[in-house]
């Protein structure tokens, strides 16, 4: 599983990356020479960051204390938990 979430991961960056070099490339391009297409490239450690950090997200989101946050429960004097 998590070796699927971690190309799924890499494919949306990198074509994120790639439309914006292409779309920067052309608008570059318009004013003068033709441009060029570029082949955009993550690092795998920069993946794994993400990874990290999207689970750790989620754990937090799914912690007692978030439940009760998302419930809007106060207490006795009107305050947010």
């Amino acid at each position: 599983m998590s070796d699927e979430l971690r190309k799924e991961i890499n494919d949306i960056i990198e074509a994120d990356i790639q439309i914006a070099l292409n779309d920067y490339i052309e608008k570059e391009g318009a004013q003068g020479e033709k441009g060029d297409k570029l082949k955009a490239k993550v690092s795998q450690k920069e993946v794994d960051k993400i990874i990290k950090e999207y689970k750790r997200l989620k754990k937090k989101d799914k912690s007692n204390l978030s439940q009760v946050k998302k419930m809007g429960l106060v207490d006795k004097n009107g305050n947010p938990l």
